[in-house]
């Protein structure tokens, strides 16, 4: 059965292709809107762990929303929200069985909802799969420190192909760096290098 995982090149998408290998023919794709050419970062970290790896192109104006949004907000968390719906949403259309992403039982942004995942499947005719949706943090990073070798920093360093970095490209060019710090809460960001 093939399937299609939202891939950041992150630790929490890496564990999740890891998982699920075992029962799928994963692709990790990396769904973006031609902002930046930060899913090379991603084409790398899957090309170390040995999987097929895909770009899938995204509606630019959902973008574009979710950066009004998030400005009107003050904090990126709905923006985000969109963004990872609309790659969901869009990634299912694709020809696979199965969509899947790295999200965790207490993850605050993303999280996708029982009632957006059975929406989802019943509308594309695919299985939505969260296999990490029962682990919390301190069990994924148990798992990833004994199978990935993963570098770890402030958000603004570390390479990485999640929709944070383009979503902050677009902030920056519309309202400049002081708005990006306004919005974007200092946070650690992971990238995979490769297995332990």
């Amino acid at each position: 059965m093939d399937l299609a995982l939202c891939y950041s090149g992150g630790k929490d998408s890496s564990l999740a292709a890891l998982v699920l290998d075992r029962f799928y023919d994963v692709t990790l794709v990396t769904a973006h809107f031609g902002v930046t050419d930060d899913h090379e970062h991603a084409r790398r970290a899957a090309e170390a762990l040995g999987f097929p790896f895909e770009t899938h192109d995204l509606d630019r104006e959902v973008a574009l929303e979710a950066v009004e949004r998030m400005r009107a907000d003050g904090f990126p968390r709905n923006g985000i929200q969109r963004v990872h719906e609309h790659a969901l949403e869009s990634v299912a259309g694709r020809d696979v069985d199965a969509v899947a992403d790295g999200t965790r039982r207490d993850d605050r942004v993303p999280s996708i909802s029982r009632a957006f995942a059975q929406s989802l499947e019943d509308r594309h005719g695919v299985d939505y799969i969260s296999p990490l949706s029962g682990f919390g943090r301190g069990a994924v990073d148990r798992l990833v420190d004994a199978t990935l070798d993963v570098e770890s920093g402030p958000s603004e360093e570390v390479p990485k192909a999640d929709y944070e970095g383009e979503l902050r490209a677009l902030l920056r060019e519309e309202a400049g760096d002081d708005a990006v710090r306004d919005v974007f809460p200092e946070h650690e960001q992971t990238y995979v290098r490769g297995t332990r």
